[in-house]
């Protein structure tokens, strides 16, 4: 049991939060700590139960999921916690511009309401695993209608390696480390060891980061 993923549920709908309860205690490894009915709510109990993952609703009364995903990624938040908390945001329909805001908040990413309970389990393990649970492609279009001008690279940027800049363009367009590692001609863990160079000269969170920080600043 204290291994397991653990699963903070916010949604304004109790019907909904019940039904991904069902869901996520069904699976192996993982459970339900608590549930939110709106974000003010959420905030407290990321703070009260340090969840590994949040599943956010992003429209809420009284704070939606957007701005609860800020508080939560808020820095002084982030380094009161023992541990990192992940949100995927739950949303109605495909790539929704809230959804992407959330995500540059610190957010690893959206999934549609209708999924299925397959796609539910899979998404959690990929985000608390430090990945992205969208497809590159769709971040890609959410982040592009939201950064649109060329911006100079940020003098943290220009402190990276050239294989750490191959690395982090890789990173940017969503490929994995083992497909990284047939780009760049090295092997995973020497390309995990990269990843990790690049998100402490950056001082971003995961992976999800380094693709909104890479269409922010105009690398992509």
């Amino acid at each position: 049991m204290s291994d397991d993923i653990t699963v903070l549920l916010v949604d304004d709908q109790e019907l909904f939060r019940e039904g991904v309860r069902v869901i996520v205690d069904a699976q192996d490894g993982m459970r339900v700590v608590g549930a939110a009915g709106d974000g003010v709510e959420a905030v407290r109990l990321v703070e009260e139960l340090q969840p590994d993952v949040v599943l956010m609703d992003v429209r809420m009364p009284l704070m939606d999921g957007v701005e609860a995903s800020r508080q939560i990624f808020a820095p002084e938040r982030v380094a009161r916690r023992t541990r990192p908390v992940r949100v995927i945001v739950l949303t109605t329909f495909n790539l929704d511009d809230r959804a992407a805001t959330a995500i540059r908040h610190g957010a690893s990413g959206f999934l549609l309401k209708d999924t299925t309970p397959l796609m539910l389990r899979d998404a959690i393990r990929t985000v608390h695993n430090g990945n992205a649970v969208l497809a590159p492609q769709d971040l890609a279009t959410l982040l592009d209608r939201q950064f649109r001008a060329e911006v100079t690279p940020p003098a943290a940027f220009l402190g990276l390696t050239d294989k750490e800049r191959e690395v982090f363009a890789a990173v940017a367009r969503g490929l994995s480390n083992a497909e990284i590692a047939g780009t760049v001609f090295a092997s995973e863990s020497t390309v995990k060891t990269h990843v990790g160079a690049i998100l402490r000269k950056l001082a971003l969170r995961d992976r999800v980061q380094i693709v909104v920080f890479a269409h922010e600043h105009g690398l992509v």
